[in-house]
This record gives structure tokens, sequence and C-alpha cells, in this order.
């Protein structure tokens, strides 16, 4: 493990790695912001990353075959999104809401045999199609805690199921393929717009505002089109991943 004690050089040591890593706590801290409501500062989270970042860099243990940068990304990921659930800023009526059209999209889904259209849930949901993109786009910031990263209602997430290390046991190399190949086939039946914006942003580790002058777009657009996209891959990985286990 890399421990710094009162030794100068292993001291000047972990403070260079904690400037090398600092521009990936901005880049973490800053794409979470842009999801979250106006009352919650950039600098809050950028100084929560830090204490993530410093953590990394005291921890880290090269001898797991894992890189810090990687080992680093998880420490201050999981230091900002602790600090926002302590916060509680997300209000129950938009989390049920979410709720609500994840179960829209999962029945419409089984009854059309395909992904619905935008225009098709705002009929079910029965409001308009403005305002259902209106509720997509306020419950953006939602995501942050049910499918990318692990939360306080679930055991853990499933892109989390999926193992760094190629050193497994065949039973994880097995449900490792298996939810890959979930997965792609969730993304494969995805709408074009979508599957573009959750290319860009999570595989190019594009910004919205990014993805918004690519594709040509107003963000607010960017922002309903990744909300959605969330909530559709969660939606078909949670239903078939839970029979195929």
């Amino acid at each position: 493990m890399y421990k710094y004690h009162t030794e100068e050089g292993t001291t000047a040591e972990r403070e260079q790695l904690i400037l090398e890593h600092l521009p990936q706590v901005r880049l973490i801290a800053r794409r979470i912001h842009e999801r979250l409501p106006e009352n919650v500062t950039l600098d809050d989270l950028i100084s929560t990353g830090v204490v993530g970042l410093i953590a990394a860099v005291d921890n880290f243990d090269p001898s797991q075959g894992v890189q810090l940068k990687t080992y680093a990304e998880h420490k201050i990921r999981g230091a900002i999104l602790d600090s926002l659930r302590e916060l509680d800023w997300a209000p129950k009526n938009k989390r049920r809401r979410a709720k609500q059209i994840e179960a829209v999209i999962a029945v419409l889904e089984q009854r059309l045999g395909r992904a619905p259209a935008e225009e098709e849930i705002a009929a079910e949901l029965k409001i308009s199609l403005e305002e259902y993109q209106q509720q997509l786009y306020e419950i953006r910031g939602l995501t942050i805690g049910s499918f990318e990263f692990a939360n306080e209602d679930q055991e853990g997430d499933l892109l989390n199921y999926i193992p760094d290390s190629e050193d497994s046991l065949p039973s994880t190399t097995l449900e490792r393929a298996e939810l890959e190949r979930l997965l792609a086939q969730a993304i494969e039946q995805m709408p074009a717009a979508e599957r573009t914006v959750l290319s860009l942003y999570y595989h190019e580790e594009a910004t919205l505002r990014e993805i918004a002058e690519i594709m040509k777009m107003h963000l607010s657009r960017i922002a309903q089109l990744k909300a959605q996209g969330i909530l559709r891959l969660r939606t078909y990985m949670e239903r078939r991943w839970s029979l195929q286990r």
C-alpha cells in the first residue's frame, strides 16, 4: 500500500500524486454538478472530491492490479455521492416520478415489443409531450444514484457486477459476459439520439454542453435525452437481469 508517514521523500511523492489527479476531481465534479439543482455549488463538490482523492492516494494498493486513476475515480465519485445523499437534495416527488416513468416504459415495451417513443410515453402518462420532456429535465440528476452508482435502495448497481480484473472466478466471468450482452442489447434497441448521447457521455467523456454543441441541440434537450436513455436502460436491465439470475 501507498502509506506516507514522516519521510520527506514519500510525503513529496504523495503530494505530487494528489496534484497530478486534481484535474480528475474537477472533471468528475463538473459532470455530476451539471445534473444537479443550482443550490448545489461546484466548489463544494470539488472540495469533497479532493477528500476522496486523498483517501485514494493514501490507501492505494498497486498489487491489486488496478491503476490509481481508476481507483481514485471510484473514491472521488463515492465521496461526492455520499455528500449529496446527506444533503437529501432530490425531492421524493421527483423520485416517485422517475419510478412512474420507468414503469410506463416497461409496460409499453412489453406491449409494443420495442422501445416506446417519447410521444407514446407521454400519452400513456396522460400528459403532453412538452410536459413529459420537462419532467425528464427535472429528474435528470436522479440517475446519479440509481443506475450508474450504488445507492441506499439497492445492494449495488448493475455495472458494479462487471469486475475490472480479468483474474476472476469462472462464475463471475460468465456473469460479466451475460451482463455485457444484455447491456449491448439494451443500447441497440434505444432510439439513435439517446444512444449517441450516452455514447458521447460515457465513452468519450464529453460533458452535456459539449454534446449539445456536437449534436447541434439545446443543452436542455441533451439532458432530457440522457435522462430518458438511462431510464430505458434501467427498465430493460433490471427486468432481464433479475430473470437471468
